[in-house]
């Protein structure tokens, strides 16, 4: 449990990096901190009960999704704002360093094997942030449409 609270601590000062690197307003970093953290505890929490680092990627990247959506209603501000610092410590940035070591090693089975890991790994991220767009969409579409049923009656 401890090791979980670390790394929440250390995503925390990592998306607060990102997000003073990006200008994020002085008001809302305190937002970006805590979407960067919890997409990097669900990405931790996911890689540990199912031991897929995509699937981990995926979550991670819906919980950032989901998080930064709430985040831009509360403060009506862009979604942007919160999902890039947000999403940055789930960028597998060690997987490129190692795909392209692999590749000046020449070693083609290694270099593909990791490789086509990171690949999945940065669809899985693009993947969670545009189904959780896609399911607040629907929602939102499904109460408006729910509240102006009840307006007619």
């Amino acid at each position: 449990m401890m090791h979980l609270f670390t790394q929440f601590l250390l995503a925390l000062f990592a998306t607060l990096g990102f997000a003073v690197i990006f200008r994020v307003p002085a008001r809302h970093i305190p937002a970006c901190v805590v979407v960067g953290a919890l997409g990097w505890i669900t990405y931790l929490l996911t890689d540990y009960s199912l031991g897929s680092p995509v699937m981990g990627c995926f979550f991670g990247a819906c919980m950032v999704g989901l998080c930064s959506i709430i985040a831009a209603r509360l403060f009506k501000e862009a979604m942007t704002i919160f999902v890039i610092p947000g999403i940055l410590c789930l960028v597998p940035g060690a997987k490129i360093f190692y795909t392209m070591e692999a590749f000046l090693r020449s070693d083609i089975e290694d270099m593909a094997e990791v490789g086509i890991q990171t690949l999945m790994m940065a669809g899985a991220i693009a993947m969670g942030l545009l189904v959780m767009g896609a399911i607040i969409k629907v929602f939102w579409a499904l109460v408006h449409k729910t509240v102006s049923i009840k307006d007619k009656l």
